[in-house]
């Protein structure tokens, strides 16, 4: 079954809060997204200030959730709770 934008964004923002910074190879195993897919995907994030891009060494670029990601992660597992019908109904 095929994930939604949204799926992905929230798989995105699981695997940043969960194993912290993270280079481009590892967001995408991770998450299980194709790199192409995941760049455009993390653009959008970072364009709504909940993923942010940084430099280790200044050679490798990394990306790490905001606290603002931090937050809109926590609303999207809430709403999921509260909403679990959702789910078993497409199943």
């Amino acid at each position: 079954m095929r994930r939604s934008k949204i799926e992905m964004y929230v798989d995105i923002l699981t695997v940043l809060t969960n194993r912290g910074p993270l280079n481009l190879t590892h967001v995408s195993y991770q998450a299980n997204v194709n790199c192409s897919i995941l760049k455009e995907r993390l653009d959008f994030l970072i364009k709504q200030g909940l993923v942010e891009e940084g430099a280790v060494r200044k050679q490798r670029v990394v990306y790490g959730v905001t606290q603002r990601g931090m937050t809109v992660l926590k609303s999207f597992k809430e709403l999921k709770q509260v909403l679990p019908m959702v789910e078993e109904e497409e199943a």
